[in-house]
């Protein structure tokens, strides 16, 4: 069980390295290829009045660059797609990591057992607002299977609205499941709270380590 959840931790965090680099790769393509085409015009123009076939050449690769800038017009659907991903699938990977930020300041005034009960229902909350909008959003991409509409710009690759946005029941899933594990974390008195980010201690933590540094 361990060896398979070490496996689903590394899967998890190779896939958002993936989509990250996976977005920055197009976007770099596009826009070196967007700039570079007007290198190989300026060049073509310096050799227009000396030599007529050597201008021609590099006005020639110039066409090629801009042929294929024009072409890729799908680079800004795949990136939102890629994105869309990104968002989804980091939902549960915030969780995991407690990267989201918790609005418990007055949580934390109380005592430890209040807070323990606090952390509970907040966590059925999170457990019901996660299942809820997986059922709903399976539906959602249940008409759109249905439908078969193609994805702007990707339909000519075949890329279907259902394919990127399946990505929407899977990521709320997968904080359904991330929240059971809090949650049986919190009854077994294994935590206090939700494990969520504290940006006001993260700030102190910092200014005490700048201040014994000096």
């Amino acid at each position: 069980m361990t060896m398979l959840r070490l496996m689903w931790d590394r899967f998890e965090e190779a896939l958002i390295v993936f989509l990250l680099a996976a977005m920055t790769l197009v976007t770099f393509v596009y826009v070196m290829l967007n700039n570079i085409y007007t290198l190989f015009y300026a060049i073509g123009e310096y050799f227009a009045e000396g030599s007529e076939a050597t201008s021609e050449f590099f006005y020639s690769i110039g066409d090629f660059f801009l042929d294929a800038v024009q072409t890729m017009t799908w680079s800004n659907a795949l990136t939102k797609a890629l994105f869309a991903w990104l968002i989804f699938f980091g939902l549960a990977y915030g969780v995991r990591i407690g990267g989201h930020i918790g609005v418990d300041a007055l949580v934390k005034l109380t005592s430890r057992s209040v807070q323990r009960v606090i952390a509970v229902l907040a966590c059925l909350f999170c457990l019901g607002y996660a299942a809820l909008l997986s059922v709903a959003s399976f539906e959602w991409i249940n008409t759109l299977m249905q439908a078969a509409i193609g994805a702007d710009d990707l339909g000519q690759f075949g890329v279907q609205q259902w394919h990127i946005g399946m990505i929407v029941p899977i990521g709320f899933t997968l904080v359904f499941i991330r929240f059971v594990e809090i949650f049986v974390r919190l009854v077994r008195n294994q935590q206090v709270g939700l494990g969520l980010a504290d940006e006001a201690a993260d700030a102190m933590k910092l200014s005490e380590t700048e201040g014994s540094k000096k």
